[in-house]
């Protein structure tokens, strides 16, 4: 009954930080499509905003074992691994919707 009460725990508790890390992914894509709009004034923060969404991505990849989650985590990858392409390639205003879009799957999974 221990082990069953301590596994329902963990679930618990990686259910949580899915939420959690969805939730600062979800405030990170908010700060890329201001630093989108914004990118004539402070190129830097595109960087930043990417950053953050990776740091992140990688918190709630090594947390869970949960497919949904993976693929959303794999897809948000490739959305920011896109952008960071296109202002490498020296687009300053990339389309973030397909960042927006992978965020907002992240959050639907870490929640259902």
């Amino acid at each position: 009954l221990t082990a069953g009460l301590t596994t329902g725990c963990d679930a618990v508790n990686k259910a949580l930080d899915c939420v959690q890390t969805a939730d600062t992914i979800a405030d990170s894509v908010t700060d890329l499509q201001q630093a989108v709009e914004n990118a004539s004034n402070d190129p830097t923060q595109l960087d930043q905003s990417l950053a953050s969404i990776d740091k992140n991505l990688d918190k709630i990849g090594d947390k869970t074992d949960n497919a949904d989650v993976n693929k959303a985590v794999d897809d948000l990858n490739k959305a920011v691994a896109n952008v960071r392409t296109a202002v490498k390639n020296g687009d300053n205003t990339p389309d973030v919707s397909p960042v927006t879009d992978a965020a907002g799957e992240l959050t639907k999974v870490c929640t259902s």
